[in-house]
């Protein structure tokens, strides 16, 4: 792979055998890294165009649809359709489309939700695709006492998903296609122009310096996913993610904390741990006290503020 002065190679480990192996070569050192070899099925070879439109094609499953390729979650440039996975799938497999929304060449993607309660069960693959789920063999890196969600991700050739965080540890399979990851560590947080959990950067490889200067300060980790690989991904990691060709994976995550940290409502696995969330709030609630001075004591009260956290940081 050739990678620019600001990018670094994830690591690719062939030797992870057990979960002895992952959590104290992978999982302690809080860096992501690729995993090839390992056992995930026969998930790889089944799981074609063919064979997933014949077991699962009958269900239906809401998407995102764009004309861009690079899509964007904080200005929404996708809507949401609801199709059969047999015309997800072939509409996602096919470059140009005998059947679209908007145009011919538009662009698609699945995160699989569950069907319960209108989406307000988090997915789990053995539940929501029984009839495939005895294909993959997802690797037992963790406790079953602390498995969150399995999701199945479809995507059409050149879909590029917003760089965004997670809270929990995870890991992304890929079964079918390839698929570039882009990440970043959460130390250059302050270089990612966050909007909540996502970052307002959408282009990563030619981004508009004028409006985003800080950006080139950012350090890209990247690897090439092909079918087989399966890439740990650690809590807060930013993550952007580009299909290559037609792809399927599927993303798993677990509670890699105490449980009593994470939100009971949250669905997605996104929603900021419990006590960061009431910081992030009461930090909110102090701008909006602050607001409410003059400007010259506004400004004043904001410097102490910062003092007063810049301490914790050193």
């Amino acid at each position: 792979m050739n990678l620019s002065k600001d990018c670094i190679e994830v690591p690719l480990y062939y030797d992870i055998h057990s979960k002895e192996d992952f959590i104290f070569q992978i999982q302690c050192k809080r860096k992501p890294a690729v995993l090839r070899g390992l056992d995930i099925g026969d998930c790889c070879e089944k799981w074609s165009v063919e064979y997933l439109t014949h077991h699962i094609g009958h269900l239906e499953a809401k998407i995102h649809v764009s004309c861009e390729s690079k899509m964007d979650f904080i200005n929404k440039n996708f809507s949401y359709k609801t199709l059969s996975l047999a015309e997800i799938i072939k509409r996602a497999s096919a470059t140009i489309k005998e059947n679209y929304f908007f145009q011919p060449q538009e662009y698609y993607y699945l995160r699989s939700l569950s069907s319960e309660r209108r989406g307000r069960e988090v997915s789990d693959i053995k539940k929501q695709f029984a009839q495939i789920a005895d294909d993959i063999v997802i690797p037992k890196f963790f406790n079953d006492v602390d498995f969150f969600s399995s999701v199945l991700r479809v995507s059409s050739e050149g879909v590029q998903l917003w760089t965004h965080y997670d809270i929990m540890d995870n890991i992304l399979i890929q079964v079918q296609g390839r698929k570039r990851v882009v990440l970043f560590d959460p130390s250059d947080i302050s270089y990612l122009y966050m909007e909540g959990d996502k970052s307002r950067v959408l282009d990563i490889d030619e981004p508009d310096l004028t409006l985003f200067p800080e950006f080139i300060k950012a350090t890209k980790y990247v690897c090439t996913l092909e079918p087989g690989d399966v890439l740990f991904i650690p809590a807060l990691w930013f993550h952007n993610t580009l299909a290559l060709t037609y792809g399927v994976a599927v993303n798993v995550f677990w509670k890699n904390l105490d449980h009593e940290l994470y939100d009971k409502n949250d669905f997605y696995g996104n929603k900021d741990l419990l006590p960061a969330a009431k910081a992030l709030q009461n930090v909110e609630n102090a701008i909006k006290l602050l607001n409410t001075l003059p400007p010259q004591y506004k400004d004043f009260y904001l410097k102490r503020c910062l003092k007063n956290i810049e301490k914790h940081l050193q």
